[in-house]
């Protein structure tokens, strides 16, 4: 069954809430490097973003927290866990899309490189970028680890997902039913912050979207 429809054969008024926190900066942000499933850690920034979105999440009351397993969310899923005392689930299905050769490039050797696949991509086309993953197939992993871990929630519980851009990006398309052509339609998230969905009577909606501060440049694989 699709996530969408796991969605729809679910319990509905539940009031449960989840929240998808994108981890803090890392150098190949600032680099504008495309990260993908590569391991690079926080900066001292990003670390400092962390913990300052761990102390207004951890004011939410938190029922759970799932993170990716590479090392920039769990990192920054440390953080929320020394406020909250709760446990941390790590699960690769959370990892950031990965995107093959386009790993470790810079926005601008990609468009120099890989320009028409660039562009196919950004008019929502089906692109294995860089002979990666598609992102319907990002999706596909991602919202059922987010679905598994709601569905364990009590009644107007919160759930906090630690993930990457492009994958909560998808996720929330996914959740939300939308075709994913229109997954781009989402803006992405900057550094250390989350967007929220709340379970309504249909399915869940969206309450959030780049929450946390104020308005300031996304950074990443999702700019």
């Amino acid at each position: 069954m699709s996530a969408t429809g796991e969605v729809a054969a679910g319990r509905p008024g539940r009031g449960r809430r989840v929240i998808l926190w994108r981890h803090g900066q890392t150098s190949w942000n600032v680099e504008r490097r495309f990260q993908g499933t590569t391991d690079v850690p926080l900066t001292e920034t990003g670390v400092s973003q962390a913990r300052r979105a761990a102390r207004l999440l951890a004011s939410l009351n938190p029922d759970a927290i799932v993170a990716s397993d590479l090392q920039r969310a769990a990192n920054t899923a440390a953080e929320l866990v020394e406020l909250t005392g709760l446990e941390v689930t790590h699960d690769e299905g959370l990892r950031e899309t990965y995107a093959g050769v386009w790993q470790g490039l810079t926005h601008e050797e990609i468009i120099g490189r890989h320009g028409e696949e660039y562009a196919a991509w950004k008019r929502g086309e089906p692109v294995r970028r860089g002979g990666g993953e598609l992102e319907s197939e990002v999706a596909d992993r991602a919202a059922p680890v987010v679905l598994k871990h709601a569905e364990k929630l009590p009644d107007n519980g919160t759930l906090v997902v630690v993930s990457h851009g492009g994958t909560i990006r998808t996720t929330i398309g996914r959740l939300l039913g939308l075709e994913s052509h229109h997954w781009e339609s989402l803006g992405g998230l900057s550094n250390c912050c989350w967007s929220v969905l709340g379970e309504g009577a249909r399915g869940w909606r969206l309450m959030e979207h780049n929450a946390g501060t104020l308005p300031e440049p996304v950074l990443g694989d999702d700019d």
